[in-house]
């Protein structure tokens, strides 16, 4: 069963998403821009530390958003 906070971060991903396509298609950032915010994001939850639990959950994140930068998904291409 999802909770709160999977529909909460499930909502924020789908806005994130949706408008870094937008800044893309109006061309307010380049596509090579919006990969470097996504980089930046991963980067900001890999070297976090702390709890093992705490850990785990930012790798996750991590991982995510390398997923969505390795499969393009917030950019649109030709």
């Amino acid at each position: 069963m999802s909770t709160a906070n999977e529909h909460a971060g499930q909502a924020a991903l789908s806005i994130c998403e949706a408008l870094l396509l937008a800044m893309n298609d109006h061309k307010l950032l380049p596509e090579h821009e919006i990969m470097g915010v996504l980089r930046d994001a991963a980067a900001a939850h890999e070297d976090v530390t702390g709890t093992p639990a705490a850990t785990a959950d930012h790798r996750a994140v991590a991982e995510l958003i390398n997923k969505i930068i390795a499969g393009g998904n917030s950019v649109r291409r030709p």
